[in-house]
């Protein structure tokens, strides 16, 4: 991947896995590393509505309607963030899509603007192992710096290592029962969608269990070759 990336070539990725697998960390490495943008769909949306834009306006209404916003729509707003200058070295996506219906559409578009899914990145975890993992997380509500009960620890309890605030947080749904359930409502959500990338050659699985670094450097090795 160069500077010189047009519409037909910039790399369009997609990062899979449940709560917790590390999306957004290694979401961070690729835009330090590669220059691409994470994409999210919720930031997407309120970036569209604060901007006004046509679709921001139809996302808005059925918002403030209490309603769903439509894969048309979302497709949409993401289209317009697309042409923007700062994607032409590649994206991240993050939250959509979500279901097959949702992948097909975006392939639709992405054919229609010379654009296909560069690869599909799927972080793959082990599900008890993962419930520890997020059980065990807390913040410090001071800076925001990230901490886990087993596996990065406060070098003295209850206080942050990064500003020295006592001021802990902790999610209410970091717990054990919820993180199972994500889980599972993750499974059922994605296998098809798992298949679906599969069955077209752009699916790849990396183990997310292991140290942050090394999943990062897989996951760079299948950008640079993407």
């Amino acid at each position: 991947m160069d500077g010189a990336t047009t519409a037909a070539t910039t790399p369009i990725l997609i990062l899979l896995g449940p709560p917790g697998a590390g999306k957004g960390t290694q979401a961070r490495k690729l835009e330090e590393g590669f220059g691409l943008i994470q994409l999210s769909t919720g930031d997407l949306l309120r970036a569209a509505v604060a901007a006004g834009t046509e679709a921001g306006k139809s996302a808005e209404a059925v918002m403030k309607a209490g309603g769903l916003v439509s894969d048309e729509i979302v497709l949409a707003i993401l289209t317009d963030r697309l042409a923007q200058d700062d994607c032409a070295k590649g994206v991240v996506l993050d939250g959509f899509p979500r279901t097959t219906a949702q992948a097909e559409a975006l392939d639709a578009m992405l054919a229609e603007r010379g654009q296909g899914i560069s690869a599909v990145i799927s972080l793959e975890v082990d599900d008890e192992a993962m419930v520890r993992r997020v059980a065990g997380r807390f913040t410090c509500g001071n800076c925001g710096e990230g901490f886990h009960e087993d596996f990065k620890p406060t070098a003295i309890d209850g206080v942050c290592d990064a500003c020295g605030s006592r001021n802990m947080t902790r999610r209410a749904d970091d717990n054990a029962d919820t993180a199972r359930s994500r889980l599972q409502a993750y499974h059922e959500q994605t296998a098809p969608l798992v298949a679906y990338y599969d069955a077209r050659g752009t699916l790849a699985r990396v183990d997310a269990m292991g140290d942050i670094e090394d999943i990062s450097t897989q996951i760079s090795r299948i950008v640079a070759s993407a």
